[in-house]
């Protein structure tokens, strides 16, 4: 890897699986000391150990906002300042018909998926104002931009992510301060497998259920390389930005019809039906 964050500190929450911990992975390979945040103790140690000396692990709760609070601090504490913040923790939370949602699930899946979000950019503005300098990242979902591709709190979530990242960005474009959202689609991981499959830990059913959808079945790491490169100077120039890592699903999601069949030679069709 390049070292593209050497001297860098990162923090990023729902980081013990998934995207996540290929995010971590992928900001630690390339030299950022990171911090991660999730409520899966075992794993987020793990997966510190792991990795060695660029990471740390301390629990998150992103519903809780003193939790957040404490993360960044950590940050601030253990290696003297925060250059990114990935507010990437989200669950699907509520199921089921709109006319019996449950309140009690709706509120927790707010709290995770937006609230969350929202409090981590305080948290991280309160410490990159200063410097003059960050970036910050959310991530989003096709949900949140095609009807009928999940579940509805899910999807209101995801696109309150969208209009957050586009408002927060604006306020603190004149900080140095970037602000982006990435949208990944389907990946396999134990959430993903736990969709498809009714068990989290079948990803190789997720890998061949998400065979022949897309380009290829999509990886964590396809989405840790986005978050990678809008966390980089390379992307210096890109803020307030909704970006795509999920094979097209969200904006080129059709089979190009008028290429085949029918059409599979070249013809012009103008006024009337007319060909030429």
């Amino acid at each position: 890897m390049s070292g593209r964050f050497d001297g860098r500190v990162a923090v990023v929450t729902g980081a013990a699986s998934g995207i996540g911990a290929a995010t971590v992975r992928r900001f630690a390979a390339e030299g950022a000391r990171v911090v991660i945040g999730d409520v899966q103790e075992d794993a987020g140690e793990r997966l510190a150990a792991d990795i060695g000396d660029h990471a740390t692990f301390r629990r998150c709760d992103v519903t809780r906002e003193e939790d957040i609070s404490a993360l960044v601090d950590s940050a601030v504490a253990e290696h003297g300042r925060l250059d990114i913040f990935y507010a990437n923790a989200g669950v699907m939370g509520a199921l089921g018909p709109i006319a019996r949602s449950r309140v009690e699930d709706v509120d927790t899946t707010i709290a995770v998926n937006l609230r969350g979000p929202l409090l981590c950019m305080k948290h991280a503005a309160r410490v990159m104002q200063p410097q003059g300098t960050g970036v910050i990242l959310a991530t989003s979902s096709p949900a949140g931009q095609v009807g009928g591709v999940g579940a509805h709190t899910y999807s209101a979530t995801k696109a309150g992510i969208i209009g957050l990242v586009q408002s927060v960005a604006a306020e603190l474009r004149p900080h140095g301060i970037r602000v982006n959202a990435v949208v990944p689609g389907a990946v396999v991981s134990a959430m993903t497998a736990d969709i498809l499959a009714g068990d989290a830990s079948a990803t190789e059913l997720a890998l061949q259920a998400l065979q022949g959808g897309s380009i290829r079945p999509g990886l964590p790491e396809d989405v840790a390389a986005v978050a990678a490169f809008l966390a980089s100077d390379d992307a210096g120039f890109v803020t307030g930005a909704t970006y795509h890592a999920d094979g097209g699903y969200t904006t080129a999601p059709g089979d190009s019809p008028f290429a085949q069949g029918a059409w599979a030679e070249p013809i012009g069709m103008f006024e009337a039906g007319r060909r030429s």
